[in-house]
């Protein structure tokens, strides 16, 4: 059986870390120190016997992670075999332009998108280049469709509330043979979604849910309202999820660069950890089959 490997290429909310303009203790520490820096949120799916890989989420940061992919599973010069987005927020999607004239110069990238986002990146320009010049393919998929992408993973992409402003979004589940990855970068509220995350994450063997916010306080620091950025907050999910942590990996993901639960100091992480929840870290894998 061929082995599938979820690899994680970025775990930071949309600007990453440091955040432009940013000189908060989490940023100043990140500015002096690149091994503490982080990518937007990506996954890649790989199937290393067969050397090929499928990306979740074209970032600002994708020069970089696709030169981390390719470098680790041996696949240089191997573009990816498809591309799936979650939606038209900064750290999801910019990164198709990589794959244009000025840079890569690709040919027919299969790009899997909900039908607003489809409208928009045929439509609109930049992005419209992309699909005029053949650069990448638009590929309708809904909500509850499966797509196999080979023979030993399937993804089903699941509509999710998050500020839908150009686009629909999408939360993702991540079929392999051995294990099923529920993967939720990015979701209003828990209440607002109409299933119910506990019985959502019982069904998974692993859970990357969104951590962008771990309490209110984290925005109150920088000087935002965090009723106008709506996130779950980290210590609310817990809070959910705690009785299941014993059969469920429930990791967070999507980290705002104010999060102290990326503190250096680490006492929020090991709360966290204390509970049994984990934080994703850059080239993390699990094996799916």
């Amino acid at each position: 059986m061929s082995e599938v490997i979820l690899h994680v290429l970025g775990t930071a909310q949309d600007a990453g870390l440091p955040h432009p303009n940013c000189y908060c203790k989490n940023c100043t520490e990140a500015i002096s120190n690149p091994q503490i820096r982080r990518f937007a949120a990506s996954l890649a799916i790989v199937l290393p016997e067969e050397k090929v890989w499928h990306l979740i989420d074209a970032t600002p940061d994708l020069k970089v992670q696709m030169i981390n992919v390719q470098m680790k599973f041996n696949l240089k010069g191997q573009l990816m075999e498809s591309i799936f987005l979650t939606h038209a927020h900064l750290g999801h999607y910019p990164g198709l332009l990589f794959l244009g004239r000025e840079a890569i110069g690709s040919s027919s990238v299969p790009v899997m998108a909900g039908t607003k986002m489809k409208r928009m990146l045929e439509e609109q320009a930049p992005w419209s280049q992309l699909t005029k010049l053949n650069n990448i393919e638009i590929r309708e998929i809904n909500d509850g469709q499966a797509i196999t992408v080979s023979p030993h993973v399937t993804i089903i992409p699941v509509d999710v509330p998050h500020r839908n402003e150009f686009s629909e979004t999408f939360a993702y589940w991540i079929e392999g043979s051995k294990k099923k990855v529920l993967y939720i970068p990015d979701i209003d509220r828990w209440e607002q979604w109409d299933q119910d995350i506990y019985k959502a994450c019982e069904e998974a063997d692993i859970c990357l849910l969104d951590g962008t916010f771990y309490s209110a306080e984290d925005l109150e620091k920088i000087g935002r309202d965090y009723r106008e950025i709506p996130h779950p907050l980290m210590t609310e999910t817990m809070d959910r999820l705690q009785d299941l942590v014993e059969q469920t990996e429930i990791y967070f993901i999507h980290l705002n660069h104010s999060n102290p639960a990326i503190d250096s100091d680490k006492g929020i992480r090991s709360l966290i950890e204390t509970k049994g929840f984990h934080i994703v870290e850059e080239g993390m894998n699990f094996l799916l089959s």
